[in-house]
């Protein structure tokens, strides 16, 4: 079974990409923001991580920073799944290792193709 790390700070959001890759056979992790997503990820291996932008404690930009830096992580698929849809900001995303991005609200069918073409 796949393994994907789902991160946001919205309860609602997490919930909805959660029931969405477990409804199709994903084994999914929920992390409130950068932080705690970065300490479960310090001691796992996920197939994707799935994060937000812009989250309290450690954005989502951050993150991949960190997850890049950790040997299991550099190729591992990140994407961002974010209101934020500017050149600017998916730029700076890719720069610092984002693999796609997703702008919210997410269609389940957009967000399971994309989660099956980056996971091998």
């Amino acid at each position: 079974m796949k393994r994907v790390l789902a991160v946001d700070d919205s309860a609602s959001m997490r919930q909805m990409v959660g029931f969405t890759l477990q409804k199709a056979g994903y084994d999914v992790t929920q992390a409130s923001d950068g932080v705690e997503a970065l300490e479960i990820a310090k001691n796992s291996e996920f197939d994707a991580i799935i994060s937000d932008v812009n989250m309290p404690n450690m954005d989502g930009i951050t993150l991949i920073k960190h997850l890049r830096e950790l040997p299991q992580f550099k190729f591992t698929p990140i994407l961002m799944l974010t209101t934020e849809s500017g050149g600017d900001k998916k730029t700076e995303g890719k720069a610092a290792g984002a693999t796609g991005w997703i702008v919210k609200p997410f269609n389940p069918d957009q967000l399971l193709a994309v989660v099956a073409k980056v996971i091998r």
